[in-house]
């Protein structure tokens, strides 16, 4: 699965043609270091060097400059985040670049990091209108299968109806929805090689990116964001949940976020003269490892406990549209719709121009009328920006459930 061909290598190559600098993140193991070295032996011939190299990061922070202009050809930096004091003489670089030439500029340095750069605004300010940030995520469905992932552009062209669906099983998909090194792999595998992955994050990566003085509560809350996967956040009763206060807690659940172990949607409101719930709903990146932090058989979920499932479910589309909207030619934005009596939508998609395409999830083989309810809703107050409205479902068939209303298989996203 290493070698799986990453859909986000075009959005780079392209990126590195119009930038000086292009930033490369996403969660530690997603494949970041051999998507870039992949590019190198390519696409975009340069020098790699990785800060996980104790001698390479002290040279670099030892003289930021020095190491950036010692080397006048394209450079690839991995980890770049472990020796923050080099953005601002990058910037002075780059600069320098720009003045000289400026139309042989762009595709200097190509640059990874474990770390959300955005999160950071002392690392990513000195190189706004720069740079370029790409997210690399752990497999999608549709990378490790090898399919050709046109989900988003049928749902927007109101096509859905066209796709050829993908006969792999659901818990298939999700087990193979994941880190390159652990994709497919058997549950003993992957327990062990999950404890590791937390264990590095909580205990190494986190004290390199803040001082945390409880840093042993980083897995408890965690955890407890697992158990409220696809929930509304109250960053209120998290914190009580975990023992902080709220400040405190809300700052927590921002370092679990810039290190890609979280991620908020935030929610989708217009003027439209109805009282909406403007909360965010929280999810983890990696569904695994929602049921690894919980102990969760996939199987056994779904015989036995469908209403644990269904969250199982809603986690894994929520990461799965996260990761397509990572490197699709679609751009749009991952929210949700809820209103004060309890109509909602799981996940809206927004364009720029204002065009929307609503998901609702089910977990189960069967969709009834009353599943609508929610896109129903969304539907009525934005009639003319409204595309389509689809009700994510276990069975095999695409139904019409009325006016750009239909129930669409859940393999439909990795098709």
């Amino acid at each position: 699965m290493e070698q799986t061909p990453r859909k986000l290598a075009e959005a780079v190559n392209f990126a590195l043609g119009h930038h000086p600098v292009v930033f490369v993140n996403g969660p530690r193991q997603a494949g970041k270091s051999t998507l870039v070295l992949k590019l190198s032996e390519s696409s975009f011939p340069a020098e790699y060097i990785t800060f996980d190299n104790v001698t390479q990061m002290a040279a670099a922070a030892a003289s930021p400059e020095t190491f950036l202009t010692a080397r006048p050809g394209p450079l690839i930096i991995d980890e770049v985040q472990l020796v923050p004091n080099l953005f601002r003489p990058l910037k002075i670089v780059v600069d320098e670049l720009r003045f000289n030439d400026k139309s042989k500029s762009n595709g200097r340095f190509l640059l990874t990091g474990s770390t959300n750069i955005m999160a950071l605004p002392k690392l990513s300010d000195p190189l706004v209108g720069r740079m370029s940030v790409k997210t690399l995520y752990p497999f999608s469905a549709s990378e490790a299968l090898q399919t050709s992932s046109t989900f988003l552009e049928h749902l927007f062209a109101g096509s859905l109806s066209k796709l050829k669906i993908n006969k792999t099983p659901l818990n298939d998909a999700i087990r193979l929805a994941t880190f390159p090194e652990i994709s497919g792999k058997q549950s003993r595998e992957r327990t062990e090689w999950f404890d590791s992955y937390i264990t590095t994050i909580l205990q190494r990566d986190v004290r390199m990116l803040a001082e945390i003085e409880k840093i042993a509560v980083l897995p408890n809350l965690l955890r407890t964001l697992a158990t409220r996967a696809g929930k509304l956040m109250n960053d209120a009763e998290i914190a009580r949940d975990v023992g902080l206060n709220a400040v405190t807690g809300k700052s927590y659940r921002g370092i679990l976020q810039a290190m890609f172990l979280t991620f908020d949607i935030r929610p989708w409101y217009r003027n439209i003269g109805k009282r909406l719930v403007k909360s965010r709903k929280g999810y983890l990146t990696d569904t695994l490892l929602l049921c690894h932090l919980l102990d969760w058989n996939l199987e056994d979920l779904r015989l036995n406990q469908p209403q644990l499932f269904g969250h199982v479910v809603e986690n894994f589309v929520a990461t799965e549209l996260l990761k397509q909207l990572s490197y699709s030619r679609i751009k749009a934005d991952l929210m949700h719709f809820r209103t004060s009596d309890n109509k909602e939508v799981d996940f809206i998609l927004e364009r720029p121009d204002g065009s929307l395409a609503a998901i609702e999830v089910k977990s189960s083989d069967t969709v009834s009328s009353s599943d609508f309810k929610g896109l129903r809703e969304l539907q009525s107050h934005v009639p003319d920006h409204f595309i389509t409205g689809i009700v994510l479902y276990s069975g095999n068939s695409i139904i019409p459930f009325g006016d750009r209303l239909f129930a669409v298989p859940l393999a439909a996203l990795w098709s």
